[in-house]
Formats: C-alpha cells, sequence, structure tokens
C-alpha cells in the first residue's frame, strides 16, 4: 500500500536493534484516516470471507483493529496481556514472547468472545519473528475457531516470522513489507 510506504518513508524512524518507530502515526498517536484506507483495503483483499469477528492484542493493534472492525461490520476482540479482576476465570490462554519489549506474556481472550463459530480476521500492527501472531493462532486453534486470514500494517519480510505464517497456508496480507532498512534511515519496501 503505497500510502503507507511514503508515510514510513516520511515519519518512520530507524532506531538500532532493527526497530521501525511509527509512533507518530500507527502505535502512539493514530492517524485514523490512515487506518481507514488500510481497513478499505484488507476489506477487498479478504472479500468473500465470512468474517465474523476481528482480533487483535493489546495494546498496539486495538487502534488499527477498531477501524477495520468498523469498516468490516463485526465486533473486535483484543487479546489480554495480564488478567484483570473484571475477566471471569472461564478463558483461553497462551505464552508470547514479545519482540519490541523483550518479556513473556500470558495472553488471554474469555471464552465467551471467542468460539467455534467464529471466522476470525487477526490485526496487528508490526509482524517480526511471529511470536505474537503464533500465540493469537493458539488462541484461536483452543477455541475451535477458524482463521480467515491476517492483516498486518508492517512486516519486517527480513526477518522469519512472515514465512512461518505463509508455510502453514494462512492468507497474509501485509501492507507493507520492509525488506531492509539501516540506521541512516534508508528504508527498502518489497514490492508487492
Amino acid at each position: 500500500m503505497k500510502a503507507l510506504e511514503e508515510r514510513i518513508r516520511r515519519d518512520g524512524i530507524v532506531r538500532e536493534g532493527n526497530v521501525l518507530k511509527v509512533d507518530s502515526f500507527i502505535n502512539h498517536q493514530m492517524d485514523i484516516g490512515l487506518f481507514e484506507e488500510m481497513a478499505k483495503e484488507w476489506k477487498r483483499l479478504f472479500a468473500g470471507k465470512p468474517i465474523n469477528k476481528i482480533l487483535t492484542i493489546e495494546a498496539s493493534g486495538i487502534g488499527i483493529a477498531a477501524v477495520v472492525a468498523r469498516e468490516f461490520g463485526v465486533p473486535v476482540v483484543f487479546a489480554k496481556k495480564s488478567k484483570s479482576i473484571n475477566l471471569d476465570n472461564d478463558n483461553y490462554c497462551t505464552k508470547i514472547q514479545s519482540y519490541t519489549h523483550g518479556r513473556i506474556y500470558d495472553v488471554i481472550v474469555s471464552k465467551k468472545f471467542l468460539t467455534k463459530e467464529d471466522h476470525v480476521l487477526i490485526i496487528d500492527d508490526f509482524l517480526a519473528n511471529g511470536c505474537a501472531l503464533m500465540g493469537l493462532l493458539d488462541l484461536v486453534e483452543s477455541a475451535g475457531a477458524t482463521v480467515e486470514g491476517i492483516g498486518i500494517a508492517i512486516e519486517k519480510g527480513f526477518q522469519r516470522g512472515g514465512d512461518l505464517i505463509r508455510q502453514k497456508g494462512i492468507q497474509l496480507e501485509s501492507l507493507a513489507i520492509v525488506e531492509s532498512m539501516s540506521e541512516d534511515g534508508e528504508i527498502v519496501f518489497r514490492e508487492q
């Protein structure tokens, strides 16, 4: 998606350790107009799929997923990274390792919000090593639900996550795939 690639080139910041900082428009301050364009693109890419639920993980994916859910006319569910007193005890739970936070989280979704009748589109802001997505896939499988596809805003094509997901035969639609980036700010995108 050219608009997203252009925004990454203009406002993205490459940090040490292959970190791409897009907090001015994706995951701290959010550009809702850009999110709406992204949602329309995923709606086109997943046309004809019987999607009845959007699934993401807190926190950075929630804003994008909410706009996508509005475009599809379905609810969004987000997996929580910690158990709180307002959660029921009947949950699906898995563990994921966060690339950006460098820690392992218990990820939780209530069984009443993810069932075997659900046809899920997973949405997230980034795909690097695929740990978060593998955790979400585990939750969907535990529920007996069907994954209809995965939509990612920015995929780091030089890391293994995209390959892992594609090897599973799941439709993965990343709107911008970063092939390489350097600390001097040069970002190269994969042709799609």
